[in-house]
């Protein structure tokens, strides 16, 4: 069982959210994160974290309302993908810092995060938090900028998940 926890405010995290479940070839399970509870996390092996970023950096609202609940999870022997919202242009110093803060939890609390070797090049930013070794810690979408690459892009990552997640 995968489950896809989602924070959205304006409703494309969740559009990504339902594409990224219909390309994968699993069965899946939606769950806003203002509905979420930390049962959700904890009865189920393989997730996907999805989030937007707002202001300076920030997680989506309802993110950053459950993100306190995180520290009780624990996520060893869990495979956690994310997937983020940015907007390069507006916001080129902190693009996509809300699944960075989403990564770096789950990397403390023991989770095997799969799904992050994004190629950033198509990208043109400054800064990122979910930016490490030149490579992105899951799928990135800025839909402000480059709304034409999303489903491409989903399909590229869910093909790739479809390997770890599938066994």
């Amino acid at each position: 069982m995968l489950k896809i926890i989602y924070g959205s405010t304006g409703g494309s995290t969740g559009d990504i959210a339902q594409m990224i479940s219909d390309e994968l070839s699993c069965e899946s399970t939606l769950i806003d994160i203002s509905d979420a509870t930390n049962s959700d996390f904890e009865d189920c092996e393989n997730l996907i974290l999805g989030t937007s970023t707002w202001g300076d950096g920030d997680l989506q609202d309802d993110w950053d309302d459950f993100f306190p609940a995180l520290d009780e999870i624990d996520f060893s022997g869990k495979k956690v993908a994310f997937f983020g919202m940015g907007d390069q242009d507006s916001y080129f110093d902190t693009f996509a810092d809300g699944m960075g803060t989403l990564y770096q939890k789950v990397k403390e609390k023991g989770g095997t995060i799969v799904g992050d070797d994004v190629d950033g090049s198509s990208f043109d930013f400054g800064e990122s938090t979910a930016f490490i070794n030149d490579k992105f810690v899951g799928l990135v979408i800025d839909d402000d900028n480059q709304s034409e690459l999303s489903e491409e892009r989903v399909k590229q990552w869910t093909k790739k998940l479809n390997t770890i997640f599938i066994k």
